[in-house]
């Protein structure tokens, strides 16, 4: 993994961890990456989340429209990587579950 550990990377990961809200995000990443990109990352974490809600590849491919290779990809990380995906949706999760809670 020593390719994502670069002063260039860290870097960005920094640069993404100034940005304070989703529309900020939203500018950010439509500046930096190009549609196709940013299409293929957010097919890739539905893919995650739908795989944490224990969707058949099947099922999944069909609705986000992604091969089963791409989504066996996105298994072993959700799995075996290094916990970013799970750490992403759990805290959303728990973001969700508090938006719930304050609306009621």
């Amino acid at each position: 993994m020593a390719l994502f550990n670069t002063d260039s990377t860290d870097r960005l990961y920094r640069a993404i961890l100034t940005l304070r809200t989703p529309e900020e995000c939203k500018c950010f990443f439509e500046d930096l990456c190009t549609i196709r990109e940013l299409l293929d990352m957010a097919q890739r974490f539905e893919a995650a989340s739908l795989l944490d809600q224990k969707q058949s590849y099947q099922n999944i491919a069909h609705s986000v429209k992604i091969s089963t290779a791409t989504i066996g990809r996105v298994s072993k990380c959700l799995n075996y990587g290094a916990g970013g995906y799970r750490l992403a949706l759990d805290r959303l999760q728990e973001e969700d579950k508090k938006n719930e809670s304050d609306q009621s």
